[in-house]
């Protein structure tokens, strides 16, 4: 979370675990949980993660409903603030 629209939008806490949900009537899913912290703090949850530490491809989920501004903001922040501290390319 870069700025006070960051910690509004998702400085609520509570999503620290995976959860499990239907993508249908009979196909089960499991949503990873919710990383959204100041970038120092996130960057130690991401590099504590095994599975993300093991991944080649992660899939990061946009708020689109907040606007193409406030996505760019988001992307920026997570290419300028988080990519290169995790050595991401």
């Amino acid at each position: 979370m870069i700025n006070d629209y960051d910690r509004a939008y998702f400085g609520r806490g509570g999503q620290e675990e995976d959860k499990i949900g239907f993508l249908d009537k009979t196909t089960q899913a499991i949503f990873g949980r919710t990383y959204a912290a100041e970038p120092d703090v996130l960057i130690e949850q991401l590099r504590k993660d095994e599975a993300i530490a093991e991944s080649d491809t992660l899939l990061l989920t946009i708020p689109n409903q907040l606007g193409v501004a406030y996505n760019v903001h988001v992307m920026e922040a997570i290419l300028t603030s988080v990519a290169p501290a995790l050595g991401w390319r």
